[in-house]
């Protein structure tokens, strides 16, 4: 990486390092956040980093669990400014109340993406949650909300050369693995 990292948390927001028992303490209160108020009949995960918690979510409620590839990546190289959406939304979310998970929202672009090729698909009703509420975008429901920069668990390390390695995009950040 040449330059300066892009993934480089702003010293005035700090950093938030989630771990696997956190994660799981955040998808749990989330599901039941949801469960208390509306019940959907499936769940869809935005893809990549929202699948992880969107099935965490949809085990706990016991549904169906679904993804969209909704992405600023379109190869490994290359980053979009806008999101774009990868793919169709799942055909089963047609006459049905979807959940939407995503990890992180801040300016809300993929969200409303994601909603909106769910309801171009035929979904009764869509709402929002997410794990890390970070910006001004408001989902319907938030595990959490922070201005820190997100360390995911699942994102700490990569596979490198055969080995598990701190993901060189938070060189600088992560204090260790």
């Amino acid at each position: 990486m040449t330059g300066p990292n892009p993934y480089a948390p702003d010293p005035a927001k700090g950093v938030l390092i989630v771990d696997w028992p956190l994660f799981g303490e955040l998808a749990r209160a989330l599901a039941l956040r949801v469960a208390r108020e509306w019940m959907p009949d499936l769940v869809v995960g935005v893809a990549t980093a929202g699948v992880v918690p969107g099935a965490a979510v949809a085990a706990i409620l016991d549904l169906p669990f679904h993804s969209i590839l909704i992405s600023r990546r379109y190869s490994a190289d290359q980053v979009r400014e806008t999101p774009a959406v990868f793919g169709a939304a799942p055909s089963d979310v047609r006459g049905k109340r979807v959940l939407l998970v995503d990890e992180t929202c801040d300016s809300g672009q993929t969200m409303r993406l994601a909603i909106g090729a769910i309801v171009n698909a035929g979904a009764r009703e869509v709402r929002t949650a997410v794990s890390f509420r970070t910006g001004g975008y408001a989902p319907d429901y938030h595990a959490l909300a922070t201005q820190a920069m997100i360390v995911l668990p699942w994102d700490r390390e990569v596979l490198l050369d055969g080995e598990l390695r701190p993901n060189p995009k938070y060189v600088g950040v992560l204090t260790d693995p």
